[in-house]
């Protein structure tokens, strides 16, 4: 239960107020209560058969229940490192083998996808410290890269290096080397061209 607390921690600093509220916020965000269930089921796959036959039912309803509620759909069989934090939830999916790393954030309208053709047939391996963006798209046997961050609504179909920040354009188009890290505001659009790598 090691990640779990470390997913519980991520959503706990983002909150406000007093300890006290900040943790029955956390515990009671869809993210959380969504790592709780998501946990849970991973927890009773390493379990005897007897605890199987017994837990695996309530595991089934509710992550159903998650699914109708929230629209948050991710198998107990995708591999999730510790302090997974989901931001808003609503329409995200999580392909059943997709490997995703340490502290990685994702907002609404996500999708980590299977490919089911060609050489990038399966699922993407996404790396530690990454931010997913509103609506992006991750497809395929891809890989993306520690510290990257995916704009909102981008495509993503090829491998993405550490570090990389990706805008849609349309698809996607990489415009900084700076990684997910905090950055000062852009005043103007002219000043992304400068972000550009030659």
């Amino acid at each position: 239960m090691a990640k779990l607390k470390k997913d519980i921690l991520r959503t706990f600093e983002t909150s406000t107020g007093s300890k006290p509220k900040r943790f029955i916020s956390s515990m009671l965000s869809a993210g959380v209560r969504t790592m709780i269930i998501v946990r849970f089921g991973q927890w009773i796959d390493n379990k005897n058969i007897v605890i199987k036959l017994f837990l695996m039912p309530i595991y089934f309803i509710l992550n159903q229940r998650v699914k109708w509620k929230f629209g948050i759909q991710i198998p107990k069989s995708a591999q999730i490192g510790e302090g997974f934090y989901i931001g808003h939830y609503g329409g995200i999916t999580i392909a059943s083998d997709a490997v995703i790393g340490k502290n990685v954030n994702i907002s609404q309208l996500v999708t980590i996808g299977e490919s089911g053709q060609g050489e990038k047939a399966g699922a993407p391996t996404i790396g530690d410290n990454v931010y997913i963006g509103a609506g992006a798209k991750i497809i395929g046997k891809i890989k993306v890269g520690n510290n990257a961050k995916i704009g909102a609504n981008a495509v993503i179909y090829k491998d993405i290096p550490d570090n990389a920040i990706v805008v849609s354009y349309p698809g996607y188009k990489i415009i900084s080397y700076n990684g997910n890290y905090p950055v000062k505001t852009l005043k103007t659009m002219g000043s992304v061209a400068t972000l550009k790598p030659h």
